[in-house]
């Protein structure tokens, strides 16, 4: 028997199953897309049956397009975006559409909560910043205006633990996703419900799970998920950890010196602590599956997703093209970036699309080519990042860091990751693999299945750093250049509107 971890990943726009072996050698990954429903401005939506059917198919295709025997499975661990939430009755259907953490048509509420006090008052408990795509503002938008829809509910879960649901019919989530939007109690170890009642939806805590740890097998495969995907029934199945977290462990991250950035749907950046962090109060906070530790992260989104729009919108020819011929596009625009002379950059973009502030590429002129333009757009996404880390590393508890570890798709591109390095000034390491969260997924179900240990065991036998990449003394002061004209143009361009 070939022991096999199978991991999954479900992000803003696509699902993954990955097939790895016990030494945390990624053998193959297969994806689906799952649009994102927009039914008003500033909603972001998921249909949930939509989500477990394409999940179950990408898991039933990698079986089949590796030859894996489904007996070989020792486990499968679900990961996924963290807070926004996902609603389901007594049988686990869904009451209504999945709410997605980038959404925010809470703004109002999360606003009033912040002049009157009571997000002030809640964050003491819940260590943790209250934002729109936060479950507790996400509950009291749905108190207001659907909350027919809250009294069908019968349990309100996370984007791991409704596909845990549908593998193994099990409730419960684990302390990554419940400490992660804002309704944790860390000194009393439960629910925040007193910090719910202040915030008037405490009427809705009897609904929130159970809670296990992210290691622990959770409940086994199911004969109706069998059947859908591929997998054999009573296969066990892990709790997992939301995909911060996932990702966090697939790149090694273990000590307080490492940075870790990932770049994707947000600019993520995350410091591990021996308590809380509350100064800064980050956007998000998690206890860590590894050492005790609590993993503090600023997230906004102004990361990789701002390039898919740019190619999207105004390279879609130019994919299909380069496919036509057997080529990547990322290969293509890499090439045009490596290419281009290492000469300072005169435009700037601001990567806002996504985060309703003014977004926009300024100061072209006629000499500048495709090259350039791209250029631009990776420089102004690591100029995001830089606004990001450099909040999360002010006040009395940051911390330090070395080294950066980088994951999410910015990590595939060698001339963003060295961009990274320059701008930051700190080496960036990468580790092997390319879908980090269904690494880090595995890397749970190595644990709970028994094949490792702990999870620092389980990293230190399945984690290698892949690529590494040294700061260039030399492009120093062009990047602080470039990062100065990004807050100037950032903020004139806010107060023109």
């Amino acid at each position: 028997m070939a022991e096999r971890l199978i991991g999954i990943d479900s992000g803003g726009t696509v699902t993954k199953a990955g097939l790895f072996d016990l030494d945390g050698n990624e053998l193959a990954t297969e994806g689906r897309s799952v649009p994102m429903d927009i039914p008003a401005p500033g909603l972001t939506e998921r249909d949930p049956d939509r989500l477990w059917a394409e999940t179950a198919s990408a898991i039933r295709s990698l079986l089949e397009r590796t030859g894996t025997a489904p007996r070989d499975i020792i486990a499968v661990t679900p990961s996924g975006f963290g807070a926004g939430a996902f609603f389901v009755d007594a049988e686990g259907r869904p009451t209504r559409p999945a709410i997605v953490s980038t959404d925010t048509r809470s703004e109002r509420i999360v606003s009033r909560w912040y002049e009157d006090g009571r997000a002030q008052k809640a964050e003491r408990t819940v260590h943790t910043r209250i934002f729109p795509g936060h479950t507790s503002a996400i509950l009291a938008w749905l108190q207001k205006h659907e909350s027919a829809a809250l009294e069908r509910t019968s349990h309100i879960l996370w984007c791991k633990d409704f596909l845990r649901l549908r593998l193994t019919g099990e409730v419960s989530t684990d302390l990554t996703d419940a400490t992660c939007p804002g309704m944790w109690d860390y000194e009393r170890n439960t629910w925040a419900t007193e910090a719910l009642d202040a915030l008037g939806i405490g009427a809705w805590a009897d609904k929130l799970p159970p809670v296990g740890e992210a290691v622990e097998l959770a409940g086994s495969v199911t004969g109706e998920a069998a059947s859908e995907s591929g997998l054999m029934k009573g296969t066990p199945v892990a709790r997992g950890a939301y995909d911060i977290i996932a990702c966090s462990l697939a790149s090694g991250i273990t000590r307080s010196d490492q940075l870790g950035v990932i770049g994707g749907t947000f600019s993520i950046a995350s410091t591990l602590h021996r308590e809380p962090c509350r100064d800064p109060l980050p956007n998000h906070q998690s206890v860590y599956p590894a050492g005790g530790l609590c993993l503090a992260s600023t997230a906004s989104a102004t990361s990789g997703s701002n390039l898919e729009w740019v190619l999207e919108t105004f390279l879609g020819a130019e994919k299909v093209r380069q496919v036509t011929e057997g080529r990547s596009l990322y290969a293509y625009i890499n090439r045009l970036i490596a290419e281009r002379a290492p000469k300072p950059s005169t435009m700037t973009f601001l990567p806002n699309l996504f985060n309703g502030r003014p977004a926009g590429l300024v100061g072209m002129n006629a000499g500048d080519g495709l090259g350039d333009v791209l250029h631009a757009v990776f420089e102004g996404i690591v100029c995001a990042h830089r606004t990001d880390i450099e909040r999360l590393l002010e006040g009395s508890d940051a911390v330090r860091p070395e080294s950066i570890r980088l994951a999410g798709g910015v990590s595939k591109s060698d001339e963003w990751a060295q961009m990274f390095a320059d701008a930051l000034g700190l080496p960036v390491e990468i580790a092997d693999g390319n879908e980090f969260g269904t690494k880090g997924a595995a890397v749970c179900g190595a644990v709970a299945a028994g094949a490792r240990s702990n999870v620092g065991d389980a990293i230190a036998q399945m984690v290698r750093i892949d690529r590494r990449f040294e700061p260039r003394p030399e492009r120093k002061e062009d990047f602080n250049d470039a990062y100065a004209r990004h807050l100037r143009q950032q903020q004139a361009l806010a107060s023109e509107l």
